[in-house]
């Protein structure tokens, strides 16, 4: 369900306090910052941050988020990553940080079965796993730092999308990568939504864009194309929903054929103005990351080991306890409209 008034106010400052400019291109080298050696004391507090791909806007923010966390607890923050999003591509560095004996990997897993073994092995050799954004089947991980609950993300695309076209009409899914946990846990959680509670709203047809701009961007243009009567397209991916707003803002569907999903507000902030996307939604990707380091740390530091009930500091987001199969929860997510984006710079 979406915030009450008081509640989208507190998260509406609590956003504010956190955000960071996205850095729109990142080159394929690795970066890394903080401490030296194995960071402070004898703790093992290098942390590698993994996304599913480099030089995408959402995971840059996320990630600087990590980075910020490590250097306040003076660690050692590193990224790498694939150029596309594949879990083949993920496989080969979990391997050789594994043999860097890097003390954790924040991962955004592009499969959740098929980096099990390079992430088996990593565990025995001691580094400590967590997941955030996409999740692994928890086997493979130690802790999973989640955004917002499933049924929270899905519920308010659909809602914004029933909405916005009437509660009536044929709807298409303009995804990530066909395997990506957290994309298909929240499409099978939209068409158990549709179905119970929008019975005139009709999924038609769902793609895929790989979370690459141009795959994303033809997508679009084939949806269109093959469903003439589309009423709505939901992208639940920052590179897909951009994408499509670009697509969309040149061609006559714009402002007939209504978008929605999950994307970030500099990327988001010409097309809601001209009128080709009313609402998206998101939660800070700086705060995801942040809390994803001192997941790690606390891993490290043998506070948790990812049992229900264990709880650990985050910094500047205060406390926080694991809950069911090692998932800790960032919160709500938020709705961006006309009316606050430009309160929003990340």
């Amino acid at each position: 369900m979406l915030p009450s008034t008081s509640r989208r106010t507190k998260r509406l400052l609590a956003f504010g306090a956190g955000v960071v400019t996205v850095a729109l291109a990142l080159t394929g080298c690795s970066s890394s910052s903080g401490g030296s050696g194995s960071g402070s004391g004898d703790k093992n507090y290098k942390i590698t941050f993994l996304p599913k791909n480099l030089g995408n806007p959402y995971f840059d923010t996320s990630d600087k988020g990590g980075e910020t966390a490590i250097k306040s607890f003076k660690g050692t923050y590193n990224q790498v990553g694939p150029s596309t999003a594949t879990a083949d591509a993920q496989v080969s560095y979990i391997n050789t940080l594994t043999q860097q004996q890097v003390g954790a990997i924040v991962l955004s897993a592009n499969d959740p079965t098929a980096l099990g073994s390079a992430l088996t092995q990593a565990k025995s050799a001691g580094v400590k796993v967590v997941t955030f954004d996409s999740d692994t089947d928890a086997k493979y991980r130690d802790v999973f730092v989640n955004q917002a609950t499933a049924e929270g993300i899905a519920k308010i695309q659909v809602d914004t999308i029933a909405k916005e076209i009437g509660d009536s009409g044929d709807i298409a899914i303009l995804s990530a990568a066909a395997n990506a946990t957290n994309q298909n846990a929240w499409i099978d959680l939209m068409k158990k939504d549709l179905a119970k509670d929008h019975p005139n709203v009709k999924l038609v047809d769902t793609v895929y864009g790989n979370d690459d701009d141009q795959t994303s961007f033809d997508k679009t243009a084939a949806l269109l194309q093959t469903h003439p009567t589309l009423k709505g397209i939901v992208s639940p991916t920052t590179v897909g929903i951009a994408a499509a707003a670009r697509y969309l803002s040149t061609s006559d569907a714009k402002g007939k054929v209504k978008l929605t999903g999950l994307g970030t507000p500099n990327q988001m902030r010409a097309y809601v103005k001209d009128g080709t996307v009313d609402e998206f939604a998101l939660w800070n990707p700086e705060d995801l990351g942040y809390l994803a380091a001192f997941a790690a740390k606390a891993l490290i530091d043998g506070t948790i080991t990812g049992k229900k009930g264990d709880t650990f500091k985050a910094g500047k987001l205060g406390s926080f306890t694991v809950g069911d199969k090692g998932t800790v929860l960032l919160g709500d997510p938020f709705v961006f409209n006309k009316d606050n984006i430009d309160k929003f710079h990340f």
